[in-house]
């Protein structure tokens, strides 16, 4: 089941790409394969109380619109997040070729020239493998110790400050989802901004820390950053050439043909082959939790917004701006921190927000998931960190609320900024 489920995901990728550009018809069908594959791996997934809450409260709302007769979209309900889920498979074909090799990895020396490169290490590649690049560099230093909280101070923000800006990462793809018609250079120019504060603002706070010049780092090597340029360089090309084509797609086309095209250069055609079948029937199925967090979140917002534009319902705010922004941030944030995934927050807002300024709200999205990512202890981030290298959610959050609390008064003077330089 675990081979033909992987089968069914990569089927998805591939009809939701096709839908795309040939007969956007077969999205709907792309969405099936997708909850198919949901279907045969639901026994494994990890948080089974919230989805099932979800998938209640899906179907009382989409009850309530049916008998009221208010319109339901169907194709909607199970395709909502196609897009989404088609990028986090493309980038997940990544690995193959951007996890570097142990052997390949020089022993650094200690102390803050290995915290630098270590944070660096895992922020750069964790904007295109995501959390991948955490757990390369967190399993090598949890062989030799406990994770000590200076090392979790910089894996938790290193990775989670990728959210700001990475048009690579899941948080980007939600926001270009539900709020399209953002401006992606304003965008990406404010979260590289926010996640070079992001590092000063760890830097200063433990840059008297004893410990720090006895830190230990495992810093990811620099020599293959070609891998993000080069992704990023046909993206933007490809983008400037075929502007209507949407980023989410390129960026996932772009990662399945460069390891098409780079994976036989480095293990050759026989053992590239069976890796990328290896891929599909194991490490697709793997996602199983994305994948349902995201199916289910998706129908979940279509089932509110189905019922409050039934109602006709309108924003209490007729256009975003600095305060209903800032206002907004720290609701997101709040829920994320009581186990309210960012995905289903923006899921229900995003699908009932057309008149608002789509690149403030796209700006505020990022803001919220790379904000409370490094700090919620139901954060996919945390919950990891968590399972894996036995750290205490409580721990983790009391090390980065002050840094949360930091971060949230700086988005809002960004979001002010922001608001202002587009007039609203």
């Amino acid at each position: 089941m675990q081979r033909f489920s992987g089968s069914l995901i990569f089927s998805s990728f591939l009809i939701t790409i096709f839908a795309y550009f040939f007969n956007n018809e077969y999205i709907f069908l792309a969405g099936i394969l997708a909850w198919f594959a949901l279907i045969t791996l639901f026994k494994n997934v990890n948080g089974k109380s919230l989805l099932y809450k979800l998938l209640a409260l899906s179907f009382i709302a989409f009850s309530y619109s049916f008998f009221s007769g208010f319109e339901i979209d169907y194709i909607k309900v199970f395709s909502v997040n196609q897009y989404l889920l088609t990028l986090l498979i493309g980038v997940g074909f990544l690995r193959l070729i951007a996890t570097p090799k142990a052997k390949n990895v020089k022993s650094l020396p200690s102390g803050k020239k290995s915290f630098f490169k270590t944070y660096l290490g895992v922020h750069l590649f964790g904007s295109v493998i995501n959390l991948s690049s955490l757990i390369i560099v967190a399993d090598k230093l949890y062989e030799k110790s406990k994770l000590t909280n200076l090392q979790v101070i910089t894996l938790t923000r290193a990775f989670s400050s990728d959210a700001y800006w990475s048009p690579f990462f899941v948080a980007f793809a939600a926001a270009i989802t539900y709020a399209p018609k953002l401006s992606s250079s304003i965008i990406l120019m404010m979260g590289i901004i926010l996640a070079f504060i992001a590092f000063l603002v760890t830097f200063f706070e433990i840059k008297n820390e004893p410990s720090l010049d006895e830190f230990k780092g495992y810093p990811i090597e620099f020599e293959t950053l070609y891998l993000p340029f080069l992704l990023a360089i046909l993206v933007l090309v490809t983008n400037y050439i075929f502007p209507s084509v949407k980023v989410i797609l390129l960026i996932s086309i772009f990662s399945l043909l460069l390891t098409f095209f780079i994976l036989p250069l480095k293990y050759k055609v026989k053992k590239s082959k069976e890796m990328l079948i290896a891929h599909i029937t194991f490490e697709l199925p793997k996602m199983k939790n994305e994948i349902a967090l995201f199916l289910i979140a998706g129908m979940f917002g279509v089932s509110i917004s189905s019922v409050l534009l039934g109602m006709n319902l309108s924003l209490p705010i007729e256009q975003l701006n600095g305060l209903y922004a800032s206002i907004l941030l720290f609701i997101l944030i709040a829920l994320s921190f009581v186990g309210i995934h960012p995905i289903i927050s923006i899921a229900v807002l995003g699908n009932w927000v057309d008149q608002l300024n789509h690149t403030l709200l796209a700006a505020t999205f990022l803001m919220s998931w790379a904000t409370a990512v490094s700090t919620s202890p139901f954060s996919g981030l945390n919950l990891t960190m968590q399972a894996r290298y036995e750290l205490k959610a409580k721990e983790v959050f009391k090390i980065n609320l002050p840094y949360a609390i930091k971060m949230y008064f700086i988005c809002v003077i960004m979001l002010f900024a922001l608001s202002n330089y587009l007039g609203l």
